[in-house]
């Protein structure tokens, strides 16, 4: 399913595996400590290899952690893509603490790195539904409004943002959420 506006950009969901889909950048699900884990961020580590996590140490060394809402870039090592965008959900307790907010800005960060670096064609997964427990009914219209702003508006590189969901849950309830609109 994808929505396609008026300047020629699309914003495109997808069923699969994030880590085999060419793109200059893919979004990972990270955690503050940028430690690697598991979900999403375990499987662009271990298809990634080693030199991720090697730069996600130097950066450690410099900011120590990243707070929610922020998002960090590395190089992709063995991925399809020329750098990761590790961003920082919130982990959810309810709703009522500022978790939407930090969950848009996840994505805000993401779409300033892509600008920053020229990215064409951006990968994101559904960040902070899986152990941080954001219910991706509620997780996903933020995600997908956040995103098309930057391409409605067209202050973006970004020509065609893909959202892989991992699973079929997942990839239903973005395509609800899009169909809402």
């Amino acid at each position: 399913m994808e929505k396609r506006f008026p300047n020629g950009k699309v914003l495109k969901l997808i069923q699969g595996d994030i880590t085999k889909v060419p793109a200059d950048a893919i979004c990972n699900a990270a955690n503050s400590g940028l430690r690697g884990g598991g979900g999403v961020d375990g499987a662009i580590h271990r298809a990634g290899g080693p030199s991720i996590m090697k730069e996600l140490n130097e950066i450690r060394e410099k900011i120590r952690l990243c707070p929610p809402g922020q998002a960090v870039a590395t190089g992709a090592g063995n991925l399809p893509a020329k750098y990761v965008f590790h961003a920082v959900g919130p982990i959810y307790r309810g709703g009522d603490h500022g978790e939407a907010n930090t969950l848009a800005s996840a994505y805000e960060s993401c779409m300033k790195l892509a600008a920053d670096r020229g990215v064409r064609v951006i990968t994101f997964p559904s960040i902070s539904t899986g152990v941080y427990g954001y219910p991706v009914d509620l997780a996903a219209p933020i995600a997908l409004r956040t995103v098309a702003r930057h391409l409605e508006k067209g202050d973006t590189p970004v020509e065609e943002a893909i959202f892989v969901l991992f699973d079929e849950a997942t990839f239903q309830a973005y395509e609800q959420a899009l169909a809402s609109w």
